[in-house]
């Protein structure tokens, strides 16, 4: 795969990190501009250097959380409605093969092969744009419908069965490329959103989208390594999310006082780790609070 191509600055996806990471980060360069302006007071005899440094890092760190929460999830947003939106209109419109007809004759044949070569060199340089190997996909098995049409019907001998094989040999290639790059990139960008949604249910939908992006491409390549691993990554996050849920429903009830239906909460929870084997290996602490929760519960 071709990754050294540069990606127009209007499709490039806003900055964006994990809140732990960026406000650890921030809390380091608050930390450290808290003490370097302490101590350049300090060695200009202000007699209370604290207080400045301490507003002047409130101030930093306050900025941070506006840039974050405002400015930065805005554009965030606003990039992924945008690939939303181009991506349902690519899966609602679908692509028509230029100079498309009853019968593809040789010179029909070669102009689509040169369109879906051409439209394949433009989405490896829009690297920030998924829909474009989608629509490079779709592209491809237009063609590759038509082609399995034409090749029965060919009479024996037509220079027509050659030039069918070697497109369809050529475009299977493309056709492979684009819909597990499409897959790659369209997953990641909803497992991206996932991550900013503050309800645990919106963030299950959107890691579920993600989901069903790898399944279908999987009906096309249902033994590829790569979208298996990607499916398992997404089938485990799904199902710590769900735990996650459960988890926040039992909390919540606490919370109102019906200590029954937390035990049922809890209880679920505790079935759903054994139902699933990642989870029982990294969710240790997490069993042994339910536990305790429950054994608190049932006195």
């Amino acid at each position: 795969m071709h990754r050294n191509h540069v990606t127009p600055l209007r499709n490039r996806r806003p900055f964006w990190l994990p809140a732990s990471n960026y406000y650890i980060l921030a809390a380091a360069f608050t930390i450290a501009l808290f003490f370097l302006i302490w101590g350049i007071l300090q060695d200009s005899g202000e007699t209370a250097p604290f207080i400045p440094a301490g507003i002047a890092a409130g101030l930093i760190l306050a900025a941070a959380v506006l840039l974050r929460e405002v400015i930065l999830r805005n554009a965030r947003n606003r990039f992924l409605a945008s690939q939303r939106m181009l991506e349902r209109n690519l899966t609602y419109a679908p692509v028509k093969l230029p100079h498309a007809g009853p019968k593809l004759t040789l010179e029909r044949n070669s102009a689509i092969l040169r369109e879906i070569k051409r439209k394949s060199e433009a989405a490896r340089v829009l690297t920030g744009l998924p829909e474009a190997h989608r629509e490079v996909f779709d592209m491809c098995e237009e063609y590759l419908a038509a082609a399995n049409r034409e090749l029965p019907t060919v009479n024996p001998g037509s220079p027509r069965i050659a030039a069918l094989r070697k497109g369809t040999r050529s475009i299977v290639e493309y056709h492979h490329y684009h819909l597990l790059k499409w897959a790659e990139m369209q997953s990641q960008t909803l497992t991206l959103e996932a991550q900013s949604r503050s309800r645990v249910s919106q963030k299950l939908v959107t890691v579920e989208e993600a989901l069903s992006v790898l399944n279908f491409a999987l009906q096309h390549y249902p033994a590829d390594t790569d979208l298996l691993g990607s499916q398992k990554v997404l089938l485990d996050l799904i199902a710590s999310i769900e735990l996650s849920h459960l988890i926040e429903k039992a909390k919540k009830a606490v919370e109102k006082g019906n200590k029954k239906r937390a035990l049922v909460h809890y209880k679920n929870a505790l079935s759903h780790i054994q139902k699933h084997a990642a989870l029982q290996m990294e969710a240790a602490a997490t069993k042994t609070f339910i536990d305790r929760e429950v054994a608190r519960l049932s006195e």
